[in-house]
Parts: C-alpha cells; sequence; structure tokens
C-alpha cells in the first residue's frame, strides 16, 4: 500500500506492522541518466518487493535528496549534510512507527547514504520504539554488486527496465567515453579524491554501453526477493531493550 495514493482510512485498516521507505538522491549520473535515478531505482525496487510480498506492506513516499555533496561540480545535484539526512530519516520512521509500522526497511539507492544509514537506524533500534535497518538495493544482487560503479551497467540497466523512458540511450558512447573506470584516485588504501569531478570527466564510473533491460530485469528480481526474505526477518526480529533516554 502506497502512502502517497491511499486514504487515512483504508490505510489505517491495513494489518500489517511493516513499512518500506525508499531513500534516494537527486545527483548527476552522466549524460545519458537522469538525476533521480537513485530514487528511481529504490522506488522501483520497494514497489516490486511489496508487490510480491505475501502480506500487506506500506510504502512511504521516497527522500530524494540525500548525502551527495561528492557531486556538487555538475549542474543539478541537490545534497544535504549528514546530520539533516540522518534527522530527517528518523523523523519520518518516527512517524511511521506512531501509526503502529513500527518494522522499517529503508531501501536505499545511493551509496554516499550508506554511512549515515548505518547510525541513524541502529540510534532508531538503541532509542526509538521502532526498528529499522538500511537494504541498498546494488549490495544485493549477488555477483553483479562487484560491478557497481556510477551510472555504469547496473543503474543503467534497472532504469532501461523500470523507466526505459528515461535513458538517452544515444548518449551511451558518449558517456563510457569521457567516464572514469574506477571510483577515486587511490594511493594504497586511502583516496585522495573527495569529489567525483576529481576522476571523471562527465560523472561516470563503469561501462552504460554494458547495460541491458534484460539484465535490469535480472537485477530488479534478485533484489526484490532478497528485499522480502529481510521483511520476513525484520518482522520477527524482537530488538534488545532499549536505552532509558
Amino acid at each position: 500500500m502506497h502512502l502517497e495514493t491511499e486514504t487515512w482510512t483504508d490505510v489505517g485498516d491495513a494489518e500489517t506492522n511493516l513499512a518500506l521507505l525508499p531513500v534516494g538522491s537527486t545527483e548527476q549520473h552522466g549524460p545519458h541518466a537522469p538525476l533521480g535515478t537513485d530514487t528511481l531505482d529504490a522506488e522501483a525496487v520497494a514497489d516490486a518487493a511489496a508487490e510480491r510480498y505475501g502480506d500487506p506492506v506500506i510504502v512511504a513516499p521516497a527522500i530524494p535528496v540525500g548525502v551527495a555533496e561528492e557531486h556538487r561540480h555538475f549542474a543539478g545535484t541537490l545534497w544535504t549534510s549528514e546530520s539533516t539526512f540522518r534527522s530527517y530519516v528518523r523523523d519520518v520512521v518516527t512517524s511511521l512507527a506512531s501509526h503502529g509500522w513500527d518494522r522499517v526497511v529503508v531501501v536505499n539507492g545511493h551509496g554516499g547514504n550508506i554511512d549515515a544509514l548505518r547510525e541513524v537506524t541502529a540510534r532508531i533500534v538503541r532509542h526509538d520504539d521502532a526498528y529499522a535497518v538500511p537494504f541498498t538495493w546494488f549490495d544485493e544482487v549477488g555477483e553483479h554488486s562487484s560491478e557497481m560503479g556510477h551510472a555504469g551497467p547496473l543503474e543503467t540497466s534497472l532504469l532501461r527496465h523500470t523507466n526505459p523512458e528515461a535513458v538517452h540511450e544515444d548518449r551511451l558512447d558518449a558517456a563510457a567515453a569521457a567516464g572514469s573506470d574506477g571510483w577515486g584516485e587511490w594511493r594504497g588504501r586511502v583516496n585522495l579524491a573527495v569529489d567525483s569531478r576529481e576522476f571523471t570527466e562527465n560523472g561516470v564510473v563503469g561501462d552504460p554501453r554494458e547495460s541491458s533491460a534484460e539484465l535490469g530485469e535480472e537485477l530488479l528480481d534478485v533484489s526484490a526477493d532478497a528485499l522480502c526474505a529481510l521483511l520476513d526477518a525484520v518482522r520477527e526480529r524482537d530488538p534488545q531493550p532499549r536505552v532509558a533516554e
């Protein structure tokens, strides 16, 4: 059940304690993919899991701006601080829990959000009347996870399957030509680069020409199945006693 399209009376009758909160970003994804790629992909995975899950699941509206200052040199990129982002996510989870949907999976589509989501979901579990865990879809696609770049084959494939009209396929060659083979500038285990513009001319990391709608369908299927399995575990989870405030 999507909160955006249901009435309050209908969602109030939903017999579930499960909720999905898609979280993405508004940031550059090369010349071929939209600024909302991370949000669109997170929503697609959340929608697919909610549709195939056996019991009702509440799907909250997506949070479309995340921790993305590393892409600040590219027009249209929006970002917030980690502290603001964590507070916003925590407030939304608190809102969901107040209506009885107190088992929340945050479905993430942006790498820059990962650390902040790990911290804030742990804080929610320790201190709030809710249980929340982060789920980053591209970490849950098996052997394909190692192929993750930025606006590369994985993100572009999922878009080509779920939102094909959003991808400029005539720009894939140009995207690959001015992109980078890897993320960052490394000396040993230290990344010297702060912003993506330091190592990729057009924001792309990886070769989007290797993308396909067929691969996107596989990625959606595998990640949605993994999310359904996680929902089972979250629904039955008995959180540790919380710290008194």
